[in-house]
């Protein structure tokens, strides 16, 4: 059996608080119950990260400590520059504040994620300066990395899969890993990642949710 590739990777995962992520999930599901799986997608996305063998350091940008979930944690940058291209820049900072790291930026809305997924994806984009990972839709994206030393500025949220494409990031095939494809910004985007399965924090928000569905 071949040895394990070794760790080497910092990621980094921007997270929105729960009470205020997810929102294109209402109308569908109230408040509470679009935070409970706000809170819920972040978790097993971190947990799938922290369990890779390819990943050293695992840094939550946010402004919720108890997201981070063993993970390390660096509250979002205060001032005027908020959201998640500032929050995923200050990440990328702290992550080479030492050294000229190897970077990836993971999405926080994967619960279907698992770490050979990403281990696999991780060793890919080790052979190229820059890579990303389309979604499921075709036009966003779910990971963006760099290599060592590479000046990196991923350009997350509308159409950025095309935006990478034109900086020059290499394409990472990733049609085996539905995990790491299907983030989940929609009921329909949740009924499907829900097909493929998803991780322990994920299943028990769903079930609680149709338990309490189910209660007259």
């Amino acid at each position: 059996m071949s040895a394990s590739p070794p760790a080497h990777w910092t990621v980094v995962i921007p997270v929105k608080a729960p009470a205020v992520g997810k929102t294109r999930l209402s109308p569908a599901l109230a408040d509470d119950a679009r935070a409970l799986l706000a809170r819920a997608f972040a978790l097993d996305t971190i947990a799938a990260a922290l369990a890779a063998t390819s990943v050293e350091r695992v840094i939550v940008v946010g402004d919720d400590a108890s997201l981070a979930d063993g993970a390390e944690f660096l509250a979002e940058p205060a001032g005027a520059e908020r959201g998640l291209l500032p929050a995923i820049r200050h990440g990328i900072a702290h992550a080479r504040l030492a050294a000229p790291v190897a970077v990836a930026v993971l999405l926080g809305d994967l619960p279907g994620l698992h770490s050979d997924e990403l281990d696999a994806a991780l060793e890919a984009a080790a052979r190229h300066p820059l890579a990303f990972v389309r979604d499921a839709d075709g036009t966003g994206t779910t990971l963006a990395t760099a290599a060592a030393g590479v000046p990196f500025e991923p350009q997350f949220g509308p159409g950025s899969a095309a935006l990478h494409v034109a900086a020059g990031f290499v394409e990472l095939e990733a049609s085996a890993a539905p995990g790491l494809t299907q983030d989940v910004d929609t009921v329909d985007g949740l009924e499907a990642v829900l097909h493929h399965g998803v991780g322990d924090h994920t299943a028990e928000a769903v079930a609680r949710l149709a338990d309490r569905k189910g209660t007259p």
